[in-house]
């Protein structure tokens, strides 16, 4: 015997995106992680510091957290409406067990819809409005055309 739906929600409709409707899932993490990541907000690093100085002012349109909780895990930036997360990779993310530990973690996180852009933090030092324009440019490949923030879309045969 199988189970059958009686009234599945069409696409668009429903409450929640697994179901052809809403918006993603909210993401975010335990107390403890929450805790942690308030910790974090407060000791970044040089790097991260100057990319949230450029992230914080919303790159066209775009809003960016700072050590956002997702799971066990902290981001270092996330952009919920790209469902993208920006992690800034010093010389320690190349050592030990670090690229296994990354590996799981991105793993997890594509599990739920997001994706994972690793900067290096010698590039940040370098240039950061060239980080900057990668990252939107990845937020607008991640997402559709129209973005419901930018009010709805023109009507047949209106002008842009």
């Amino acid at each position: 015997m199988s189970l059958v739906l009686v009234n599945p929600p069409r696409n668009g409709e429903g409450d929640h995106a697994e179901h052809g409707g809403g918006e993603a899932p909210i993401l975010t993490g335990p107390k403890r992680t929450v805790e942690r990541a308030r910790k974090l907000r407060r000791a970044l690093s040089l790097p991260e510091v100057l990319l949230w100085g450029a992230l914080r002012k919303r790159p066209p349109g775009w809003k960016f957290r700072r050590q956002h909780p997702a799971g066990p895990y902290v981001l270092d930036f996330f952009c919920s409406e790209a469902r993208l997360a920006v992690e800034v990779d010093g010389i320690a993310h190349d050592m030990g067990n670090r690229p296994e530990r990354d590996t799981v973690r991105e793993a997890w996180l594509a599990g739920r819809g997001v994706v994972v852009s690793r900067i290096p933090a010698a590039d940040v030092l370098r240039d950061v409005n060239e980080v900057v324009q990668r990252i939107v440019g990845t937020c607008e490949a991640r997402t559709p055309l129209h973005r419901p923030a930018d009010g709805p879309p023109p009507r047949s045969g209106e002008e842009l």
